[in-house]
């Protein structure tokens, strides 16, 4: 009789579980589990950008780990699934399908690329999926349909150009200006920026120059710029193509002054200039965010490298304190939502949280239409093979 009662408990405590799994199961978004959420990105792990993209991905992890070694949120440990996308509008595409339709992820997060990220987001919120700060400072077309699913960070690409190339006038006195952009939506913005900038200072852009995302050899366009007199040239270039127009420019002969626009100006370009014995010293660059580096006098910034470098064996980046930090405000934001997560209360703690982080940038918030507010830059220039920091952050463009 004993052993029948002790069986039927057994029993009657295994259903329970079961009725509770199974209920939890329904109500759940995707990509949620009572021991697992699942997140997605997709970087260019095989195109002209690769260089930088393993910073964005530990830096991702540093904040997983850190997260998953404390018991997770809300007793859910992060998992997170990587794809290539080859900085191929297609390849992105496929990426994000299988994301969210084989993996089914909880949200697309930190992937890379403006050209990729545009054409792929879109497949994430068609399955009502979260796509959180892709790494691309055209804002407009994750916006256009005002989800509530999309949120960008990175300050838009002309407003930020307009904002450092106006600066430039001012301080550089430039006479006549040139433009030396990718020919996609990222270069357009940054056109537009520089265009606004001029506009703003009586001036007019003298000559521009355009190459495609895949072309190294820009000896063509650069003879174009300097026959046209041009003494500052902006770059609307990313990694490679920026080492190729300043070096290329000094091994011609010509030291004008140029200007990166904000994707440009980053530490990956110095680590290929460095393993080529190549000088970037003299390059400007648009920031968004601060570099710091082992001897940062920042002491949270100095404490978090020192523990990056500790786990991964190598140098920390800004590309890995801001893949960090965006990790670290999408768990902010799984915690408040609370332990019953869902689409709706995550986003609603997305749009309520102000973000500081731990490296020295302007604390944002996504509360106006669901893009990172204010929009800050600042301008640094290479010296001594480091990125430093020579104007004040920039708000307005005056």
């Amino acid at each position: 009789m004993k052993s029948a009662t002790r069986n039927a408990a057994r029993i009657a405590a295994l259903a329970a579980c079961f009725a509770a799994g199974t209920a939890f199961a329904q109500g759940a978004p995707q990509g949620v589990t009572a021991t697992e959420i699942l997140l997605g990105t997709h970087l260019d792990l095989t195109g002209p950008t690769a260089a930088g993209m393993d910073w964005l991905r530990t830096g991702m992890m540093m904040k997983v780990d850190e997260i998953n070694d404390k018991g997770g949120i809300h007793g859910r440990k992060i998992r997170v699934i990587v794809e290539d996308n080859g900085f191929n509008p297609a390849k992105a595409v496929r990426a994000v399908e299988k994301l969210v339709g084989s993996d089914k992820v909880f949200a697309v997060v930190n992937s890379f690329g403006t050209t990729p990220t545009i054409a792929a987001y879109g497949k994430a919120i068609e399955a009502g999926v979260p796509h959180l700060f892709p790494w691309s400072g055209v804002a407009g077309p994750f916006h256009k349909e005002k989800s509530p699913l999309s949120y960008t960070f990175v300050v838009n690409y002309d407003w930020g150009t307009a904002a450092g190339v106006n600066w430039a006038i001012k301080s550089l006195k430039p006479t006549k200006i040139g433009v030396l952009y990718q020919d996609d939506p990222f270069g357009q913005l940054v056109l537009k920026g520089v265009n606004d900038a001029v506009k703003a200072n009586n001036m007019t852009v003298a000559a521009t120059a355009t190459f495609k995302p895949t072309e190294v050899d820009l000896s063509a366009q650069l003879a174009s710029l300097k026959n046209a007199g041009v003494d500052l040239v902006v770059l609307g270039t990313i990694v490679r193509q920026t080492v190729t127009a300043y070096t290329g420019s000094r091994q011609m002969g010509w030291n004008v002054n140029m200007i990166t626009s904000i994707p440009g100006r980053n530490q990956t370009i110095l680590a290929i200039a460095a393993s080529t014995k190549a000088s970037l010293d003299g390059l400007y660059g648009i920031s968004q965010w601060r570099i710091h580096d082992k001897d940062s006098d920042l002491a949270s910034a100095k404490e978090w490298i020192a523990a990056y470098e500790a786990k991964f064996k190598k140098p920390a980046t800004m590309e890995a304190t801001v893949a960090y930090s965006v990790m670290e405000w999408t768990a902010m934001a799984l915690e408040a939502a609370g332990k019953d997560l869902t689409v709706e209360k995550f986003t609603k703690a997305l749009r309520e949280i102000k973000y500081a982080d731990k490296f020295g940038n302007p604390p944002q918030s996504l509360a106006e239409g669901n893009h990172a507010q204010p929009q800050t830059v600042a301008v640094d220039q290479i010296k001594g093979g480091k990125w430093v920091k020579v104007s004040d952050w920039i708000t307005t463009i005056q």
